[in-house]
């Protein structure tokens, strides 16, 4: 039922009745007749404000004017609303575009401004390596400074002394490294396919355990040695080097530390241990490449190569040459008896840090990997790349090359081994490891027999079947370095768990 007032005769907003006539009025409209007469205005009687009843309803539903009610005010009422939708649609549309050029704008400036990055890091690196060429023909000499800390020549104390400039590639250092790859050839060529006889066997090799472990040879503070070699000639003396920033020489035999090298203000990350030397290398995330004196236990010589941390190191087999590969995007090859750097180079087009490198047993060719997942080969006279192997998914951490010189094995972060035919170009075997295996380190024996892998366990492979012969899993956490004791005698290992073991009969 809906209360009509008595003076509007419409539904009231406010409805109250008044109890001298018991009419329904509009609140507002009746106080205002009370205001001008006082009295009723349906008998006449007196009335004041305070006897008016407020009535409680629900919200009313006021009906529709009159104007409304007919078809075609209706028709014209949707018509007005449609209008009105359609109008402001239109709004939306129109910022909407207005909205998309600024974003299309936008990008574009991005793109734009990516593209003249990408041509002036080109060029910073083209002048560089112009400037890096020119410098030896000039005759030009421009040493880097050196800190106050460190003096530039070796005094009384035994200072390193620092040397950064490039000298350039010589015939004469041509000559010798060509001289050496046709020895190294022909040497191979003697032994032809013969296994050495004092080599283990397989049989054998399967049954090593772990025979001692030794955890007190890096600082606990800062734990893991990421680093590990033997040396060629007497494998009984081990290297290792750890993130404390200290390389250590460890002598298996008496089970003793020979050296504690300090030197390194960042973790050491490679350590090569010469092989008719009392010398030993080491290169670390400061940039730098040391030379140390393992009987001195003192550094002989810094090699300043990269202006990023030092990801790779491996020795020329003259013995007189270091191979290194840098966060900086590029490998330098240095002379380790005057410290300087004979060349460095980068490829441009790849723009990519490199994360380890190794010479191919002749010497006059290396591989580098890199973190986008590519493996490259360079032609060390020509200082050129000259083949690529891709197929890797993760940043490659460790290549061998065997010692026939026929095979490269190769590691990354994607839980894979990869085995190439250099003579092919090509990968013929890959080596699927468990889901977040991680290849730390690769290593063969030095008869090209065994394959070593570190990482997650350590796992010994024979090649040509490529089958494995070994596991180990002593290590609690990852293993950063394998290596192979003379014949395969033994195996060693590092990890970091801060551990040095040995394994063998």
């Amino acid at each position: 039922m809906s209360l009509f007032c008595a003076i509007s005769n419409e539904v009231p907003e406010h409805p109250c009745v008044s109890p001298v006539s018991n009419q329904v009025f509009e609140r507002r409209l009746i106080e205002k007749y009370i205001a001008e007469n006082g009295t009723d205005p349906m008998n006449g009687q007196p009335l004041s404000e305070e006897q008016l009843v407020d009535i409680k309803v629900s919200h009313p539903i006021r009906p529709k004017a009159p104007s409304a009610t007919s078809i075609p005010a209706i028709l014209k009422s949707l018509q007005d609303e449609w209008d009105a939708v359609m109008l402001h649609s239109f709004t939306l549309r129109q910022q909407l575009q207005t909205t998309r050029q600024e974003l299309s704008h936008a990008l574009y400036q991005h793109d734009a401004a990516c593209r003249v990055i990408a041509r002036l890091t080109k060029e910073v690196t083209a002048a560089r390596e112009a400037l890096a060429t020119l410098k030896p023909q000039a005759g030009l000499v421009a040493p880097q400074a050196v800190p106050a800390s460190q003096p530039a020549a070796a005094g009384a104390g035994g200072e390193p002394m620092e040397i950064s400039e490039q000298v350039g590639m010589t015939p004469e250092i041509i000559q010798k490294l060509q001289d050496k790859a046709t020895i190294l050839t022909t040497e191979r060529k003697k032994r032809g396919k013969t296994v050495p006889e004092e080599l283990v066997r397989a049989e054998d090799l399967s049954k090593y355990r772990q025979v001692a472990s030794h955890a007190g040879l890096h600082s606990a503070s800062v734990p893991g040695i990421l680093a590990l070699d033997l040396c060629p000639s007497d494998t009984s003396k081990v290297l290792t080097g750890g993130a404390d920033k200290n390389v250590v020489v460890f002598d298996k035999n008496e089970e003793q530390i020979v050296a504690t090298l300090k030197g390194h203000t960042k973790k050491v990350t490679s350590v090569i241990y010469h092989p008719s030397q009392s010398v030993v290398f080491s290169a670390s995330q400061d940039n730098t490449i040391r030379v140390w004196s393992v009987t001195g236990g003192n550094c002989v010589q810094v090699v300043r190569a990269h202006e990023g941390g030092v990801t790779g190191l491996s020795l020329h087999a003259t013995g007189d040459y270091l191979l290194s590969s840098s966060e900086d995007q590029y490998w330098a090859f240095s002379d380790i008896q005057t410290g300087r750097v004979l060349t460095k180079v980068t490829d441009e087009s790849a723009g990519c840090a490199l994360t380890c490198a190794q010479f191919h047993p002749d010497g006059l060719i290396f591989g580098t990997g890199t973190a986008d997942s590519q493996i490259k080969i360079w032609d060390l006279k020509e200082r050129t790349n000259v083949a690529n192997f891709p197929g890797h998914s993760g940043p490659v951490t460790s290549i061998a090359f065997s010692e026939n010189g026929y095979y490269l094995a190769t590691g990354a972060q994607d839980s894979s081994l990869k085995l190439w035919d250099l003579r092919k170009l090509k990968n013929f075997k890959t080596i699927t490891l468990d889901n977040n295996y991680e290849v730390k380190s690769l290593v063969f024996d030095q008869s090209g027999t065994y394959l070593a892998v570190g990482g997650s366990d350590i796992r010994v492979y024979i090649c040509k079947q490529w089958s494995e012969v070994l596991n180990f899993t002593e290590h609690t956490g990852l293993v950063t370095g394998v290596a192979f004791g003379e014949h395969a005698q033994f195996l060693s290992s590092a990890g970091m768990d801060r551990s040095l073991k040995f394994y063998s009969l």
